[in-house]
């Protein structure tokens, strides 16, 4: 039982798979201190819920439609500086763990031990502590060191947030019309975003901007 002097945790939780909503809930409903008082679809609701709900955490998929988990936490960093986001992903990936401290997650958890890690990673975050799952550390560390070692930089992210979206919604099969219509941007900004795709990128159509998209996980195959 919760006593006057142990605040309540109050959760958003955002995967676009119901089963996992579902199993990552029985999770941490079960804990006296955390209560999930919102559930999203994909990044885009889980934006929408964080404006109307007044929310402590959330806890968020990578891999969603419309609008990823990065995306959707540099968007809730911003509204909401307070907030404290983790990211519950099935991507051991070194790419998208430094992706997600860039976007303000405090922690990064793996599906496969969620229900080891995510009760822990949650009260770390709120106490403003970076939670990684255990065998994380070493492999990014020796990663990391060996890359120093052979002369190469880490790298800034390649893309801006705004080509992020327009690859992920081009990706998704959107005329350059409906994207400049949910972007509200003009078609000739969607041209532009995409031929700076492209060249940087070192792609040649949609196809292989589509190709990418899946393989860096902005959408799933």
């Amino acid at each position: 039982m919760t006593t006057p002097h142990t605040p309540v945790i109050r959760v958003l939780l955002a995967d676009d798979h119901a089963l996992v909503r579902r199993g990552v809930r029985l999770i941490l409903d079960r804990e006296p201190d955390l209560e999930v008082v919102a559930e999203a679809g994909d990044g885009a609701e889980a934006i929408e819920l964080a404006r109307s709900h007044e929310v402590d955490l959330a806890v968020l998929d990578i891999a969603m439609p419309r609008m990823t988990g990065l995306q959707a936490a540099r968007d809730l960093v911003a509204l909401k500086p307070g907030v404290r986001v983790l990211m519950l992903t099935m991507h051991d990936n070194e790419q998208y763990f430094f992706q997600a401290l860039k976007a303000g997650a405090s922690g990064y958890v793996l599906k496969s031990v969620a229900d080891r890690d995510l009760v822990a990673a949650c009260r770390a975050a709120m106490r403003d502590e970076p939670f990684l799952y255990p065998g994380a550390v070493t492999a990014l560390i020796r990663h990391y060191l060996d890359r120093v070692r052979h002369g190469e930089e880490v790298p800034d992210q390649l893309l801006t947030a705004r080509e992020e979206e327009v690859l992920k919604l081009v990706a998704e099969g959107h005329s350059s019309k409906e994207i400049a219509e949910m972007l509200f941007i003009s078609i000739k900004t969607v041209h532009r975003h995409r031929a700076n795709l492209l060249s940087k990128l070192g792609l040649r159509d949609r196809l292989e901007l589509t190709r990418y998209a899946i393989r860096v996980g902005l959408i799933e195959a």
